[in-house]
């Protein structure tokens, strides 16, 4: 007889119902995590409006939460690299309930003195930053990076990423005037307000006129016209997220004299082959930033598991002042 759990599912209501269901079962090459702590994404809201359909959602009444931290319970066939009882943290569709499924090769260790809280606030922030500023963009150690967004979770986390791998200058981006100190604290050594700042005037004059080399941006919309200025000659913009909406109008001229890289990315449609290579990206100069403590999750606030739906209204509100999460229970 299989085992249940209770669990927050998704497409049955406006907002997740606690439900039991079956705890999954590993299959060839994934482990049985017991979830210690989940993180909440913009992706989770964005899932329960039927905007978000990413390529592991198979059904549309689904088990919810993308974002895990927990201890491995039980291992399928054919795994190499992890055991029982080895903490992990990792990217998942199923992470908001007590036991969910991770495919081996998007399993993340949790480096030593990370408790779980942080751990879960990590994998999808650090490996969206890694890949677009190095893998994406080609960051070299030494130049300037502009971090559009940078009040979120995600966008805290790539401050502190570009600064930890030698970035010169880190210019990040807010409309709260409220957040701009919690944005210095993360390593931005200028933050613009571009709700009362012009960008491109900001990081010329933070640039020595030039303009930033890369560029991340979270937020997309009419802002990623004002990129292009802010950018110098020959340097490479990458789009994360569309927080401001998927639609711009830009000018043609400023891309084709600044001959600038433009890219876009997203894990939504790349396969478990490619989101591994993500993954262990993070192995050689991240982990060990985390570690040591130049890389530390800002989280805003820990929420109960059997209150996800404050967790949610928090998000909702624009409040936050970095990642919300959810504690699991100690035994289900």
């Amino acid at each position: 007889m299989n085992q249940t759990m209770s669990a927050l599912v998704g497409g049955v209501a406006p907002d997740w119902e606690l439900r039991d269901v079956e705890v999954p079962t590993p299959e060839a090459g994934q482990v049985l995590v017991r979830v210690r702590a989940a993180g909440l994404n913009r992706a989770d809201l964005y899932m329960l409006e039927g905007t978000y359909n990413p390529n592991t959602k198979t059904s549309n009444v689904y088990t919810a939460g993308l974002e895990l931290a927990g201890e491995v319970e039980a291992v399928g066939e054919g795994i190499g690299k992890l055991a029982v009882g080895d903490r992990v943290m990792g990217a998942t569709l199923g992470a908001f309930a007590p036991f969910a499924v991770l495919d081996e090769r998007h399993a993340i260790d949790v480096p030593a003195g990370v408790d779980w809280n942080d751990a879960a606030a990590l994998p999808v922030g650090l490996s969206t930053a890694n890949d677009a500023l190095v893998t994406q963009a080609g960051f070299v150690g030494g130049e300037s990076v502009l971090v559009v967004g940078a009040s979120s979770s995600m966008g805290l986390l790539a401050v502190q990423l570009a600064k930890a791998l030698g970035a010169s200058r880190v210019l990040a981006t807010t409309t709260s005037e409220a957040k701009v100190e919690q944005i210095k604290a993360a390593g931005a050594d200028v933050v613009i307000n571009t709700a009362s700042e012009q960008l491109a005037e900001r990081a010329a004059d933070a640039t020595d006129g030039a303009g930033v080399d890369i560029v991340l941006d979270y937020v997309g919309g009419q802002l990623f016209a004002e990129l292009l200025p802010a950018t110098r000659i020959g340097g490479t913009i990458v789009n994360i997220g569309r927080l401001a909406g998927p639609t711009c109008t830009i000018n043609l001229d400023q891309l084709a004299f600044r001959r600038l890289k433009v890219r876009g990315t997203t894990f939504s449609v790349r396969t478990p082959e490619e989101r591994g290579e993500v993954c262990a990206a993070l192995i050689p100069d991240v982990l060990p930033a985390v570690e040591d403590g130049r890389i530390k999750p800002i989280v805003d606030r820990v929420f109960p598991f059997e209150d996800a739906q404050g967790a949610a209204e928090r998000m909702r509100s624009n409040q936050a002042a970095g990642k919300l999460v959810l504690a699991l229970p100690e035994r289900s």
